[in-house]
């Protein structure tokens, strides 16, 4: 099986988030090498979940060089009908009370931790 249709799934990813000036190389030493640059953290580790969930927890045959554009945030999030801070600490953190943290980080919008409006957008702070 080629190393690109095998890892297939985590390049789509890579195309899904708009990962920038990327290069991905089949190499003749049975190494897929892929480059480039997503914009925050999150996408970063959605990009290693892919790569993981194709090639098992310690892939040996790809090399992955993705950077990060701003590393001092982990994400933005754009609230939708039906979410909570709680839900969206779920989703990123995958821990309800780390809500705190999201709050935190959004005082500047935000006054209290239970009305976030549909349409703002949070920054998530690194976890």
């Amino acid at each position: 099986m080629a190393l690109k249709e095998k890892y297939a799934s985590a390049l789509a990813v890579c195309g899904k988030l708009g990962m920038r000036d990327s290069r991905i190389e089949e190499g003749a030493d049975g190494i897929l090498r892929i480059w480039g640059y997503v914009s925050f953290g999150y996408d970063k580790d959605q990009i290693w979940d892919a790569i993981k969930a194709a090639g098992g927890a310690s892939p040996a045959d790809i090399a992955a060089d993705v950077q990060v554009d701003n590393p001092t945030i982990y994400a933005k999030h754009m609230v939708e009908k039906g979410e909570s801070l709680s839900k969206i600490a779920k989703h990123y953190y995958d821990d309800m009370m780390k809500y705190k943290q999201i709050f935190d980080a959004n005082r500047d919008q935000l006054d209290d931790p239970d009305e976030i409006k549909v349409g703002q957008v949070l920054v998530i702070p690194n976890p």
